[in-house]
């Protein structure tokens, strides 16, 4: 059912995101052009190539380092996201637990040493990005959902975090919504972030320590040349071509079509939508609290994620991921009228107190996703290429202990990160097509019939379960 007014509040909504969608952006850098040379090549301006080139660069100042991107810096996820900056390097304690149950916890402790570390570069380089430790609070919205809470929470005392189970008052006198049964709030392991700012903050500190950055500068081929890679390159309105020899590569491409044939059947593209409101007023305010602002997200299969950013807006999104047969990746799927309906009326079923706001902004962007919902790595060209993807929506934190990954890749070393199982296993592959769809929407079905039946998992589910398979929204 389609509310009456959800129409009127998406009606001059703008189809672009929101943080790219201000006057502060920073002008494009030129691309590529002619021949060059460096001893270590990023592809890709997300987080993951921004990390690598700045810790790269930091680690040995005299480093030749040069990043492109097809675009500009942050264009992409790190610029679309919700801005939830976690300290799990694994999608989840749980999922943690049920992958590497032999180093869950040292997987915890780097996860939280490196959101520490992320803090402390913001503060270094000034980068303006509204970086608050406000937490995260889980909320149950059907009973089932509860016992899910009290399992979270006894896990994650386990392992030292600091959590708290509310009932249905406690939630509801931090954020008033009537669709709120329970929670869960974990103080200190997430962070909430303006996530185009971080990228662009990310960028002028690569450029100040004096990596060199091109833009709108695609890749077209990687090849061995001798000792080295040399990349060809296309660039700027006229694509003009050049190349650059580089003695080792970075390819941080998150979910695009990868360079590298191999990464096809690890990831797949799915799309996630996101609708933003305009500044709520003072009175609207009043009616939802949420004065500590924490980042929210429910707990069904299919989840919604939200937060309140510094100018008093929220920002809704999630539950219907969208995967398009082949790996479609394509700038007309980015905007998807049924889901940003969708995305409304649960947003005024879970606000009806705010049953006057419209929404400034919708946007929808690639996630890339693989079968164990957390990043894997791999080197290619005998070592002189080192790759990270399959973040599945938490890269904002972990694209940066991925990063030192892959720098220690590249070096060669035996290191406490390079022998970790995280980095030294795959994830089970995706089937071909059209396997790959019919399995893939198949899964998406049974996970909403799952929360239609107070999260019993059909065969299906517990199939993949079994088999160590996942798709999530």
């Amino acid at each position: 059912m389609t509310l009456p007014h959800t129409g009127r509040a998406l009606a001059d909504a703008a189809p672009v995101p929101y943080w790219l969608d201000r006057p502060e952006r920073p002008d494009p850098l030129p691309p590529l052009t002619g021949p060059q040379h460096a001893d270590l090549l990023v592809i890709g301006g997300g987080y993951s190539g921004l990390w690598a080139a700045l810790l790269a660069k930091q680690a040995d100042p005299d480093r030749d380092v040069l990043l492109v991107d097809v675009g500009t810096c942050g264009w992409a996820a790190s610029g679309r996201n919700g801005g939830f900056c976690a300290a799990s390097l694994t999608h989840g304690l749980a999922n943690g637990v049920d992958r590497f149950p032999d180093e869950v916890g040292e997987l915890d402790r780097l996860g939280r040493e490196n959101l520490d570390a992320i803090a402390t570069t913001v503060a270094e380089f000034g980068i303006d990005c509204d970086f608050e430790r406000t937490g995260e609070l889980a909320v149950a919205v059907a009973p089932y959902q509860l016992d899910g809470l009290a399992a979270d929470a006894e896990l994650a005392r386990r392992y030292g975090h600091r959590v708290r189970l509310l009932d249905r008052d406690e939630v509801r006198a931090e954020v008033n919504s009537p669709t709120y049964l329970g929670g869960m709030f974990d103080a200190d392991r997430v962070a909430m972030v303006d996530p185009a700012r971080l990228a662009w903050g990310l960028r002028r500190a690569c450029l100040d320590l004096g990596v060199r950055v091109h833009e709108h500068t695609r890749v077209t081929g990687l090849r061995a040349d001798s000792a080295a890679l040399r990349a060809a390159t296309a660039g700027g309105p006229d694509d003009a071509p050049g190349s650059v020899r580089a003695r080792r590569v970075v390819l941080a491409t998150n979910a695009f079509p990868p360079l590298l044939r191999r990464l096809r059947a690890y990831l797949v593209p799915v799309y996630d939508h996101v609708l933003m409101t305009e500044p709520l007023t003072p009175a609207q305010r009043d009616a939802i609290g949420w004065r500590n602002r924490q980042g929210l997200a429910d707990t069904g299969n299919q989840f919604h994620y939200y937060r309140i950013t510094a100018d008093g807006r929220i920002l809704f999104g999630g539950y219907d991921a969208v995967y398009h047969y082949g790996n479609r990746v394509a700038p007309e799927l980015e905007q998807r009228h049924a889901t940003f309906t969708t995305l409304a009326r649960h947003f005024f079923t879970t606000f009806p107190q705010l049953a006057d706001v419209r929404f400034s902004h919708s946007w929808g962007g690639v996630i890339d996703t693989c079968t164990r919902f957390c990043p894997f790595f791999g080197t290619a060209y005998g070592g002189r290429l080192a790759y990270a993807a399959g973040y599945t929506g938490l890269g904002v934190g972990a694209t940066r202990f991925g990063a030192r990954v892959l720098l220690d890749l590249l070096d060669g070393g035996n290191t406490p990160l390079t022998r970790l199982d995280l980095v030294r296993r795959k994830p089970l592959p995706f089937p071909p097509e059209p396997v790959r769809a019919i399995g893939i929407n198949l899964t998406r079905w049974s996970l909403a019939r799952a929360d239609a039946r107070e999260g019993r998992r059909d065969l299906w589910l517990r199939t993949l379960d079994r088999l160590g398979l996942g798709f999530d929204s």
